[in-house]
């Protein structure tokens, strides 16, 4: 499916693509859209159906949106603006800058922004917040042939009808019904005489987590949303309520390990270094590679100081990448386990010297064993016993300095806001490399000073 949107994309063959995209579902869709680069992703999202290209925009995360939105035009921008569900414009609105924020508010239909308006008047991460008020109320003295008038009539203008609520003439929550119940009762029967009274719904200054916890464990697909006066101003579906769900397991996780800042920092960084431009991505990466090329030509001035051992030994000069490489394999699976246990929350960092102490330790016997193993080989190969000990010395420190380095480099980026992604491997690489040579170099000369 990816290879067939991508020919046609290639060839520039818009009506056959076109064509294909009417056919695919949401979810491969969105599979195949977000591997997408920017000018093919607005390329792609103009020649999708209205309907479909709203429900693709409505499962993207807030930043993609914002830069979905950006390669449309002001008129273009602004009519789907318009055509988008009101929960889902005020959490684009969330994540724009105010200028752009207060552009898009006035273009709005006079309904569209009142819709809008009631949203932003509630608190963030409460369930007014969270609601959409694009929901279907019945009055109890209706017939049920009147009530499925009304349903059919705004079916297409609401987010989910499967759910029908009952309300007095001041808009109170009265009762509550499914379309089901609606659909298989009596034409001549009024809906008080099928609606349930017993109605589960949450307030307006509800925290967002807690309405979303309470449908998840109910187990019905949307949630009334009241005022203080019992009225009914919104529903929280239940898709919204997963999204919710998962926004705050990770939040948590994050503050369980004191990471709330670095995970926005993170986030903020990545988006960068995969969409920004070339500019901004060379400002990130390239200062840290700089420090390699300056830290290579430092090794390189080790080497050159003991030059004489290398004529005098030629051997010595076969196990020099061993050395390097071994410490860089190690340094990386550290600064991997770091990163990872952060995220996942298995890192406490206000605990890091526990993990930083038993890091150490396992660099070290992770050491010693290929120290041990690499330098019997070396002894046994070039018939040098004292050069397999300072191989085997060698890997045992350039080990253990990269475990460690693996765990403290990002740990202090982190603590200096800088980013680690880019900046750990270099640095780490840089720091073992010239103290792993060096100590080859003064080893060697230590055990094998009567050769030189």
């Amino acid at each position: 499916m990816e290879d067939t949107l991508l020919h046609h994309l290639h060839t520039n063959d818009t009506e056959a693509l076109k064509t294909f995209l009417f056919t695919i579902e949401e979810l491969p869709l969105l599979q195949v859209f977000t591997s997408l680069s920017a000018n093919e992703k607005a390329i792609v999202f103009r020649l999708l159906p209205k309907d479909k290209a709203l429900a693709l925009f409505e499962a993207l995360q807030p930043t993609a949106q914002h830069h979905l939105l950006r390669s449309f035009t002001d008129e273009g921008a602004t009519e789907f603006f318009n055509d988008m569900a009101p929960d889902v414009r005020v959490r684009l609105l969330d994540e724009l800058p105010a200028s752009v924020t207060k552009k898009l508010l006035q273009s709005l239909t006079a309904s569209e922004r009142d819709a809008t308006n009631l949203l932003l008047g509630y608190e963030r991460e409460t369930a007014g917040r969270l609601m959409t008020p694009e929901f279907i109320t019945l009055k109890k003295e209706m017939t049920v042939e009147d009530a499925l008038a009304k349903v059919r009539l705004q079916a297409r203008e609401k987010e989910t009808i499967y759910t029908l609520y009952v309300t007095d003439q001041t808009k109170k929550l009265q009762g509550v019904l499914s379309l089901k119940e609606l659909l298989i009762a009596e034409g001549s029967q009024l809906i008080a005489d099928i609606m349930s009274h017993e109605v589960i719904y949450v307030a307006t200054d509800t925290d967002q987590e807690e309405a979303a916890r309470l449908l998840n464990e109910i187990d019905v697909i949307a949630l009334p949303v009241v005022d203080r006066e019992s009225r009914i101003v919104g529903i929280v579906t239940v898709d919204d309520a997963i999204d919710i769900l998962e926004q705050e397991a990770t939040e948590d996780m994050f503050n369980q390990a004191g990471l709330a800042d670095v995970a926005s920092n993170e986030a903020d960084r990545s988006n960068v270094l995969i969409n920004g431009n070339v500019w901004q991505i060379w400002k990130v990466r390239l200062p840290f590679l700089v420090i390699t090329l300056i830290a290579g030509l430092l090794a390189g001035a080790v080497i050159n100081e003991f030059e004489q051992t290398l004529e005098s030994v030629a051997a010595v000069a076969i196990f020099i990448p061993l050395i390097m490489d071994m410490g860089g394999n190690v340094g990386t699976q550290s600064s991997t386990v770091f990163v990872r246990g952060m995220s996942l929350g298995h890192i406490d960092l206000s605990s890091f010297t526990k993990y930083f102490l038993k890091e150490i330790w396992i660099g070290l016997s992770l050491g010693l064993i290929v120290g041990i193993i690499s330098g019997v080989a070396a002894a046994f190969w070039q018939g040098i016993p004292m050069l397999g000990v300072a191989v085997g010395i060698s890997l045992v420190f350039a080990m253990t300095l990269a475990a460690a380095l693996g765990f403290l480099v990002p740990f202090v980026l982190i603590k200096l806001n800088i980013d680690q992604a880019a900046g750990s491997a270099p640095i780490i690489t840089s720091i073992k490399d010239i103290a792993g040579v060096f100590i080859y170099f003064v080893s060697v000369n230590a055990l094998l000073g009567h050769l030189l």
